[in-house]
């Protein structure tokens, strides 16, 4: 997922913002292994080494292997529909884990080229009396390796489906998104400072709405440093920005809005780039259909909550100032914002607690939650946690016969 990073800086930057446009879509690794496909299945067979065998048996096995990964190919997207359609219906349809994941499109582009060579090589054959061993050879060892990637791809597909996983594999993004957007070891990060800078302009959204996806910090720094400017963002990454929505100030001097925007990736969803509130929203999504009076499964959003806890604690010790960017010589050029924990707990609470109305199960989970999250948070965020702890309270109290007195010290209320 962070693969490709630019390691240019010295002061402390979340990695996320170090990445580059993705430029490796699954329509253009599909052509990439057709391509490949095509070109050894037009080269192996001129191979002329160690035993040979007929080449009619040969080409009739090519044919049949290529054409029956058609086959696999409709297999993979019944799969994929199956998956995304549970998730959707099941869970939240925001949740587009498996569709996204890379096996997915790895094993697709992975059966077209191998269909693609299967062919092409029984083609290329067709005119000849024997053919070399190392072409139904390749072959056999490309249909084991796509066997592998099916057996993964099954696995992963059925784990999708299932609650436990489904929430692991949340969290699990989650918190490598909280380690890639906050940098690591800046607990005495200070907030950047504006006070001997002017506002030349203001920057607006000039398109229908989209969500914020990523910041092309690279660009945007690279930029606003031959222009002698300084760009502050106003806006997070999953924020949906509607047409006409401050994105940016310049300051200093001028710089393009074009520029600017050209530097800020849109999309239809959010994804988990940079976006650290993103796995909250999902897990919070799980909760509210479990208690939602079709589903009434109280149980489910407190195994969402068990999750929804390791987020919070992990953002209450985050240093949340804006991210400064600075150029070589260390001038200030682009300012980032960060959401606090604030942003985590209206995302991954504040709903659960409204829709717990019913649930004593719920709400003293939730309970819980903001009492850990209070005891290793910092003093400055405590007046927040303890107003949804009062909520929270107010909201347990009619519960309060549930527990007999002698209990009621172990069931605070």
């Amino acid at each position: 997922m962070f693969e490709e990073v630019d390691q240019r800086y010295s002061a402390p930057i979340g990695k996320a913002f170090l990445l580059r446009r993705r430029r490796w879509r699954a329509g253009f690794a599909q052509l990439v292994m057709m391509l490949a496909g095509l070109a050894a299945g037009l080269a192996i067979p001129l191979v002329q080494r160690g035993p040979v065998l007929p080449a009619r048996q040969v080409s009739d096995m090519l044919v049949a292997i290529g054409l029956g990964l058609l086959g696999t190919i409709a297999v993979i997207f019944s799969l994929l529909f199956l998956v995304v359609q549970w998730a959707s219906t099941t869970f939240t349809p925001r949740l587009t884990l498996f569709r996204d994941d890379p096996i997915v499109w790895r094993t697709f582009a992975f059966a077209i080229g191998q269909s693609v060579f299967d062919l092409t090589a029984a083609l290329a054959i067709s005119g000849h009396t024997e053919v070399s061993v190392i072409v139904p050879t390749v072959a056999v060892l490309l249909l084991l390796a796509m066997l592998s990637l099916l057996r993964v791809l099954q696995l992963r597909a059925f784990a999708s489906i299932q609650l436990a996983p489904a929430l692991a594999s949340i969290a699990d993004r989650g918190r490598l998104v909280l380690d890639s957007v906050y940098p690591p070891n800046d607990e005495n990060r200070s907030a950047p400072t504006l006070s001997g800078s002017t506002v030349h302009s203001t920057i607006i959204w000039p398109h229908p709405p989209a969500v914020l996806q990523q910041i092309l910090v690279n660009q945007l720094r690279g930029a606003a440093g031959e222009a002698g400017a300084l760009v502050v963002l106003l806006q997070i990454s999953g924020t949906t920005l509607q047409y006409g929505t401050p994105i940016a100030e310049v300051h200093n001097c001028y710089l393009p809005d074009a520029t600017v925007v050209d530097c800020l990736v849109g999309g239809r969803e959010r994804t988990f780039t940079q976006d650290p509130l993103l796995a909250l929203r999902l897990l919070a999504d799980i909760g509210l259909r479990a208690l939602s009076p079709a589903v009434n499964d109280p149980a489910t959003a407190v195994q969402a909550l068990d999750e929804i806890e390791d987020l919070l604690v992990r953002a209450s010790s985050l240093n949340t100032v804006p991210l400064s960017i600075t150029d070589d010589a260390g001038t200030l050029r682009v300012v980032i914002p960060l959401p606090g924990l604030d942003s985590f707990v209206r995302a991954g609470l504040d709903d659960l607690i409204a829709a717990a109305v019913k649930s004593p199960l719920a709400l003293n989970r939730i309970r819980a939650v903001l009492e850990c999250t209070r005891s290793r948070s910092q003093p400055r965020h405590h007046r927040m946690l303890t107003a949804r702890l009062d909520w929270v309270d107010g909201l347990i109290e009619r519960y309060r016969y549930l527990y007999p007195p002698a209990d009621r010290d172990e069931h605070p209320v």
